[in-house]
């Protein structure tokens, strides 16, 4: 199967060609025809399986197809994100995609000047990618319309709930025009995502390119047990492998994504922290060091982590495991892209067991353990700690020893 089979135009196919993109991923080979057919789509696909190709593309040929039928102006095609990272992502897609059609697009997002979003929106555009709030925005001050939207997408919709974006989605919703396409793309189904999609569809199809608890193939998965005390020494250690070229490090907050990429730079590893407390400005351009391999380390918080697309990234690591088991996938999912092999490490502290647990009941095969060679092991009776299981254990997590509970600690 290639994309031409999937009769898409020739400009198009070029584009893809150029990316390396010969054969689409399976949620492009199931979204892209129904979406080509005129059908309402509720896609469940988790992060890197390729979705924004699913929509892009068709959007892109059915406008580029339409242009000689109607010189009706106005936003025609309408994408919304729930970070801005994300946002700023699918645009490039649409630009890289789309680079051999006369259509134009935009993207719009907060936490910058909205003056050079409005000038382009005055020359007038085809296609927009917006995130809520700043859409609304832009609305409310006249300078955008929905009344001519053929083409709607909603994007991780399950994050946009997460982040508290249901008031502002039925705001926009009310504004669309009742005859359009719409593409409902989540990686989770809760409940409140089917009554949404259920308000926003008609007649969809169904479609699952990879279950949603799931990770992508091709990703080594392997944890170390170590006291938090021990992590700062463990990812030091780790980050001296020749084998990592660009790694995504995962932190529960935003205070600790700061002080791991601190700690980085301190000892001469090229670091930079992204969450929600740094500014546009500061987000972009430590999302392009690490982009084009200036920075080696990129420090992310997962609402933060949301749209980094990186090409051949090659690590991805849980300095500390989330909360929410499934947010595990979606970590791990930002390596082993478009059919590449990726790797992905975590770090367990005694406390953080239980979830690791959690995290093991979503998997098809329990994570390898594993233990760093040059680490020392010192004993500690004022605490419980994590020990190190064998990889091989059957039930891993559990000793199989009766060796003293010992600590991790940097050899000096």
């Amino acid at each position: 199967m290639t994309f031409e089979n999937l009769n898409i135009i020739a400009p198009i196919t070029q584009a893809l060609k150029q990316k390396g993109y010969i054969t689409p991923t399976p949620i492009q080979e199931k979204v892209i025809p129904q979406f080509l057919a005129g059908t309402d789509v509720f896609a469940t696909a988790q992060t890197g399986t390729g979705k924004t190709a699913a929509f892009a593309i068709p959007i892109l040929q059915k406008l580029s197809l339409a242009q000689d039928d109607s010189r009706i102006g106005g936003i025609k095609a309408l994408i919304v994100a729930p970070t801005r990272e994300l946002a700023i992502q699918i645009s490039d897609s649409f630009s890289d995609y789309g680079k051999g059609l006369k259509l134009r697009h935009t993207v719009v997002f907060g936490g910058v000047s909205q003056l050079p979003q409005t000038t382009l929106l005055r020359r007038g555009v085809d296609i927009l990618v917006a995130t809520p709030g700043r859409l609304l925005d832009l609305m409310n001050q006249g300078f955008i319309r929905l009344d001519r939207i053929e083409y709607f997408i909603l994007d991780e919709a399950d994050r946009m709930l997460d982040m508290g974006f249901a008031p502002d989605i039925k705001r926009i919703i009310a504004k669309l025009p009742a005859r359009r396409q719409t593409g409902f793309f989540t990686a989770t189904v809760p409940p409140e995502i089917k009554a949404l999609a259920n308000s926003l569809l008609h007649n969809p199809v169904m479609i699952n390119a990879v279950p949603a608890s799931t990770p992508a193939e091709g990703i080594n998965q392997s944890v170390y047990y170590v006291e938090k005390a021990g992590k700062k020494a463990l990812l030091h250690q780790v980050l001296q492998s020749d084998e990592i070229e660009t790694v995504l490090v995962f932190t529960r907050t935003k205070h600790g994504a700061n002080r791991v990429a601190q700690d980085l730079n301190k000892i001469g590893i090229s670091a930079e922290a992204i969450h929600g407390n740094k500014s546009q400005n500061a987000r972009q351009k430590a999302l392009e060091g690490f982009k084009n391999r200036t920075i080696k380390v990129l420090v992310a918080t997962d609402i933060a982590s949301r749209g980094i697309d990186v090409e051949r990234l090659s690590h991805v690591i849980n300095y500390e495991l989330p909360e929410v088991p499934e947010t595990y996938i979606h970590r791990i999912g930002r390596t082993a892209r478009a059919g590449l092999k990726g790797t992905a490490i975590s770090f367990c502290s005694s406390d953080e067991r239980s979830s690791l647990k959690d995290i093991n009941k979503l998997l098809p095969a329990a994570i390898k353990v594993k233990q760093m060679e040059d680490f020392d092991y010192e004993e500690n009776s004022t605490q419980a700690v994590a020990t190190i299981s064998k990889p091989t254990s059957p039930t891993w997590g559990e000793r199989t020893d009766n060796k003293p509970k010992r600590k991790l600690i940097r050899k000096r």
